[in-house]
């Protein structure tokens, strides 16, 4: 059975779309802690505002979904994150694109922090309100990637604590059983984000483009731009057509806005 990299411990290459997001965590990072040597309280202050608050959110600050991810606090949580994004990110792209890479960690960050506000939300008219815990760290992120391998690369196999050997798809199932038992003690919140995480993950494996959501936008962008061009070429064809009728003359165009019949002397007067 196979296994990731060359030897039970080697991690994947450290390219693309891997390097870039492991070195904006970890610039983010290195950030705060500069902020904190400067002043404590800037540097609490600076992550009251980019940690994601549920009240806090719903008073203003939103880019708080976009932001919290880049938080991260204590050294061994944020080794943890960092590796662990390394290796499920390095491991995605050398299957899929940077692009595809980069679109899947977005969506589950997305989807981490739109179901940490839903079940705020919806926790008060249920009975069962919640106290609003403050977001941080790419754990929404890395736990999406986590369900892609396991959706697309399930019979792989990996290596728990460096020393168990399990197949992918059964350790998304696992950190999945560990969410849902959390939803029955204190971090109810955190624990329902994790989940909107790996829904999200799968989501976008099973309804993205093979290219990337990106690559997708820009097509349709430039199928829009192109549509509304052609939709002027139309209506400058009709002006014309109205514009030669009053001249005495018969000239028509197209649905792309191009003649489709001209007598010879037309073709004369206009060569």
């Amino acid at each position: 059975m196979r296994r990731i990299g060359s030897s039970p411990f080697s991690f994947p290459e450290f390219r693309g779309a891997t390097r870039t997001l492991v070195f904006v965590n970890l610039g983010a990072y290195f950030a705060l802690l500069v902020w904190q040597l400067i002043s404590v309280d800037m540097a609490n202050e600076i992550g009251r505002l980019l940690t994601l608050d549920p009240t806090s959110f719903f008073h203003g600050l939103i880019w708080q979904p976009l932001t919290y991810s880049f938080v991260h606090v204590g050294i061994v949580g944020t080794l943890f994150e960092l590796l662990s994004l390394w290796f499920l990110a390095g491991f995605l792209e050398n299957m899929h694109s940077s692009t595809w890479v980069n679109g899947l960690y977005a969506t589950s960050v997305l989807g981490t922090a739109a179901a940490a506000l839903v079940i705020y939300v919806c926790s008060a008219p249920l009975g069962y309100a919640l106290m609003p815990v403050a977001l941080y760290g790419c754990f929404g992120g890395i736990f999406g990637m986590l369900v892609a391998i396991g959706t697309l690369y399930g019979d792989m196999e990996f290596l728990l604590f460096f020393a168990i050997g399990i197949k992918a798809k059964y350790m998304a199932v696992i950190y999945g059983l560990i969410a849902v038992a959390m939803l029955f003690g204190q971090q109810r919140m955190y624990a329902f984000a994790q989940l909107g995480g790996a829904l999200a993950g799968w989501l976008y494996v099973r309804m993205a483009p093979r290219k990337g959501l990106s690559f997708t936008l820009s097509e349709r962008w430039y199928a829009l731009r192109n549509g509304y061009y052609r939709w002027k070429r139309r209506r400058a064809a009709r002006k014309f057509e109205v514009y030669m009728r009053k001249q005495g003359r018969t000239v028509r165009f197209d649905g792309n806005g191009r003649v489709i019949n001209e007598d010879e002397d037309d073709k004369k007067r206009w060569n």
